[in-house]
């Protein structure tokens, strides 16, 4: 397929086949976001509009990117981390005609030079994990606000940054918290966090998980997830927190719960799930058991404190992919996966197909949304907004449908008697 050029930069576009066949073998999971493509690219109700997304370049993105084009928007891309994009993926895209600027193991000069590519052309309504092109329109380019109807956002990171930029006045166009619908937080964070973390530390080390003492650092959604999935695994599950209700439910939930500093004595796997930076810092290394792994599964990679570890470090080697031996002078060992990149994207595939079927087609109908209030006079004022729990509902009952599943409803009786403040016992 012909290019202009500067459309796209990728690794390898020979990659592009194996790469089509991913996104062919996600579309087969993904039948709610598959049946929003099969209704929407009749009606076309992006045409005319650019969407711009930074978003890992995974399969399961893809089939989003796409199902956004065959709808008719003209689709700009980026990677939202430096080492979660599958080439293969990218080059099936940059073959198909979609703008694209993302590669594996980009350095972050590169990074933001792609999101900066993909906005080169004003888009429409953006689309984020990580609000990094949120961030770069804001600080860098706030003028492209002027053309922009609004936004998107996909973790809980971003949200809660987005939200203080709101508070503070801060904030220049209207951007959906995706991440803030149950059908996305409660499915996409907890059952698909929890398994891809476990693939990518068993991608990366190949260690049995039964047995061992699996720190989880962070009892959120993903946190939870994780230690849902390790416990499964037969693992010894600790628990940090600073937040003493989450602590609660994780004691409940059958979790040991401590600080990191005596974590970090017993340990043998740690995973940190925080949003939050230095979560694992020097002294920690210091205390920790011969052989112990560390790995992220946040978003950012600061919630390992890796140049600590790296000034206390005699001697660092790549022992495999995705796995770094540290040795500390006092002679231990310690292996960090992914260099503390999100282990479950940079080790692995990221979350199952199935789970970010719901997940993206929120993201989907957060840009019909915003286009449709732009297009009839709606509120497009600078704000969060969450999406509507009948939507939540509707794409939950979808996925039942496609799952072959009926679940009751309400009688009319039922309807009203749940209202009826005067019925008593």
């Amino acid at each position: 397929m012909d290019h202009k050029e500067g459309a796209y930069k990728v690794r390898d576009l020979s990659l592009a086949p194996q790469g089509r066949l991913r996104i062919e073998w996600a579309e087969s999971r993904m039948p709610v976001l598959m049946s929003l493509r099969e209704k929407y690219a009749k009606l076309k109700p992006f045409a005319g509009y650019k969407i711009t997304g930074c978003l890992h370049v995974t399969k399961e993105t893809a089939v989003l990117i796409e199902t956004l084009a065959a709808c008719g928007a003209e689709v700009a891309w980026s990677g939202c981390n430096p080492l979660s994009t599958n080439d293969e993926v990218a080059a099936a895209l940059a073959e198909a005609g979609i703008e694209i600027y993302a590669w594996h193991g980009m350095d972050t000069e590169e990074f933001y030079w792609c999101i900066e590519r993909s906005i080169d052309k004003p888009p429409h309504t953006t689309l984020d994990d990580g609000a990094d092109l949120i961030f770069t329109v804001h600080h860098k380019y706030p003028h492209l606000a002027d053309h922009i109807i609004g936004g998107s956002e996909e973790t809980t990171t971003g949200v809660h940054r987005l939200r203080a930029m709101a508070e503070d006045g801060k904030l220049l166009y209207p951007v959906y918290a995706v991440n803030d619908a149950e059908t996305k937080w409660d499915f996409d964070n907890v059952y698909g966090t929890g398994q891809s973390t476990l693939d990518g530390i068993l991608r990366a080390s190949s260690v049995m998980l039964a047995g061992k003492n699996f720190v989880v650092a962070g009892y959120g959604h993903c946190g939870r997830g994780v230690a849902m999935r390790a416990k499964g695994m037969g693992a010894n599950v600790i628990v940090t927190e600073v937040k003493p209700t989450a602590a609660l439910k994780a004691i409940l939930e059958g979790h040991r719960v401590m600080t990191m500093e005596e974590a970090a004595k017993i340990g043998d796997i740690f995973v940190t799930a925080t949003g939050m930076r230095d979560i694992i810092r020097g002294e920690h290394f210091l205390s920790m058991k011969e052989g112990a792994i560390v790995s992220n599964t946040g978003h950012y990679d600061v919630e390992l404190n890796l140049v600590e570890l790296r000034e206390l470090a005699v001697d660092a080697r790549t022992i495999r992919d995705n796995n770094i031996e540290y040795t500390l002078e006092n002679g231990r060992k310690i292996y960090v996966l992914a260099d503390g990149r999100l282990v479950n994207l940079a080790a692995a595939e990221g979350h199952p197909s199935e789970v970010m079927d719901m997940s993206f087609a929120n993201q989907f109908m957060a840009h019909l949304n915003l286009i449709q209030a732009h297009e009839n006079g709606g509120d497009l004022s600078p704000r969060v907004i969450d999406l509507p729990e009948e939507l939540d509902q509707e794409i939950a009952r979808i996925k039942l449908e496609t799952m072959g599943l009926e679940i009751d409803s309400l009688t009319e009786e039922q309807v009203a008697y749940a209202t009826d403040y005067a019925a008593g016992t």
